[in-house]
C-alpha cells in the first residue's frame, strides 16, 4: 500500500517562504518519478513541479520556475516544495503525487499520468 502524506501548509504572509514536504510509504522512493500539483478554489488543478527518480532532472512550468524547488531524498523517502516569495495566488490545496514511470516529465496539469495521491495540504497566502 502506497501512501504519500504532505505537510507543511498553513497561513502565511505574502513575500516569505515555506516549504512542503511529502512522505511516501509503501515502497521506495526511487521507484517513483515524483511531482507537485496545486488546485485553487474555482480553477482547475495546476502542475507545480516534477522531478525524476533520482533527482537528475526537475521539470517546472515557466511562471514558476526559479521561485519554487523541488527536491527529494530517496534514503528519508521523503519529497520537498521550496516556495519563496509567495504571492496571494500561490493560495491552494498543494497535492503530492507519484509516477511509476520513474523519468518524470512536464505533466499535463490535471496530472493524469500520476498513479499515487497524497490528500493535500492548505497553503494559504494573506493579501
Amino acid at each position: 500500500q502506497v501512501q504519500l502524506v504532505e505537510s507543511g501548509g498553513g497561513l502565511v504572509q505574502p513575500g516569505v517562504s515555506l516549504r512542503l514536504s511529502c512522505a511516501v510509504s509503501g515502497r521506495p522512493l526511487s521507484n517513483l518519478a515524483m511531482g507537485w500539483f496545486r488546485q485553487a478554489r474555482g480553477k482547475d488543478r495546476e502542475f507545480v513541479a516534477a522531478i525524476s527518480w533520482n533527482g537528475g532532472s526537475t521539470y517546472y512550468p515557466d511562471s514558476l520556475k526559479g521561485r519554487f524547488t523541488i527536491s527529494r531524498d530517496n534514503f528519508k523517502n521523503t519529497v520537498y516544495l521550496q516556495m519563496n516569495s509567495l504571492k496571494p495566488e500561490d493560495t491552494a490545496v498543494y497535492y503530492c503525487a507519484g509516477d511509476l514511470a520513474m523519468s518524470g516529465g512536464y505533466y499535463d496539469n490535471d496530472g493524469h499520468a500520476m498513479d499515487y495521491w497524497g490528500k493535500g495540504t492548505l497553503v494559504t497566502v494573506s493579501s
